[in-house]
């Protein structure tokens, strides 16, 4: 019985000639997701912005106007609701009220109050201003030491157009996840950030694989054109790059259609982190090295410079 095989192996996809459209086209959608950022910013969740979140269940299906107007009218700001799983389960969201801790607790006891008996009380998390600030500065802090690891570890591994490669294709799709959630309104929290840390290395893992086929190729094949290389090199590990995508988004799939409002923007971040880094690192993170030189390049310059050193 033979395998599935979503792409048949000797494909000659001209990647290189394609790669003009692919700069177009990330270079509009990065424009525009870093518009979207400054003008419309994002939906900070708690973690970021302070506040607290009370998810309850109660005892029949939730009317969400009756529970809204119910919060907005006990005084403590603009409340958020939404259901959250079932129509039982709802996630109550207000904002960081002034007077510090005493005062979040005094809001949720308010709202308890108000609530009445025949509600249960899932969780209640509460987060200050000066916490969320912290989480806030923590959370770009780990964005930006890992794509200069991944800048270090590819400079490394292989050449410093390597290294420049795979962090403009990472960046891309850190502003393209950014410009996306800018666009939905989409809640960011910390589960997005470990969304985006995620990203980055399933992205990087699918790039190196064609940066170590490209090396490869380089010492096999030392006459053939860079660009013709380059594409050879991609059509390579086509198959292989595309059943793991599509594996990968099965499992994220079948998580996000049932696995609950806890984990579903996380799932969606890497349901777009995946689709968004397979592109990259065949249209971003590949290209690029015609555009900064090929390592053949240099090793020809440095040859050149060594026979006319050794010349009388």
């Amino acid at each position: 019985m033979k395998g599935i095989r979503l792409v048949p192996d000797g494909t000659t996809i001209p990647f290189m000639r394609f790669s003009r459209f692919g700069y177009f086209l990330s270079g509009i959608l990065c424009a525009a997701s870093l518009l979207l950022f400054y003008f419309n910013g994002l939906n900070m969740g708690v973690d970021f912005k302070g506040g607290t979140v009370i998810t309850i269940r109660t005892e029949q299906p939730a009317n969400l106007d009756e529970l809204r107007a119910t919060i907005n009218g006990l005084g403590l700001g603009s409340g958020e609701l939404q259901e959250f799983g079932s129509a039982n389960d709802v996630l109550i969201r207000i904002g960081t009220q002034e007077g510090g801790e005493e005062a979040q607790q005094a809001a949720v006891n308010k709202i308890k109050e108000a609530l009445g008996p025949g509600v249960d009380y899932r969780s209640v998390d509460v987060v200050g201003p000066k916490v969320s600030g912290e989480l806030t500065q923590q959370g770009i802090l780990a964005v930006v030491v890992a794509l200069f690891l991944v800048l270090v570890y590819v400079w490394f591994r292989f050449e410093w157009q390597f290294a420049l490669g795979a962090v403009a294709s990472l960046m891309h799709d850190v502003i393209l996840t950014i410009g996306l959630f800018s666009l939905l309104g989409l809640e960011f929290n910390l589960s997005i950030i470990a969304a985006i840390l995620t990203i980055i290395g399933y992205s990087l893992n699918d790039t190196v694989v064609i940066y170590d086929r490209i090396r490869e190729f380089l010492r096999k094949y030392k006459s053939m054109p860079f660009a013709d290389l380059m594409d050879f090199s991609i059509n390579s590990v086509l198959p292989r790059t595309l059943m793991t995508s599509v594996s990968v988004l099965l499992a994220l799939f079948a998580l996000y259609i049932w696995g609950g409002e806890v984990i579903a923007g996380f799932t969606f971040t890497m349901i777009w982190g995946v689709i968004v880094g397979t592109y990259s690192s065949f249209f971003i993170a590949t290209p690029i090295l015609l555009l900064l030189g090929t390592p053949r390049d240099n090793q020809k310059v440095a040859e050149a410079k060594a026979a006319a050193a050794a010349r009388p």
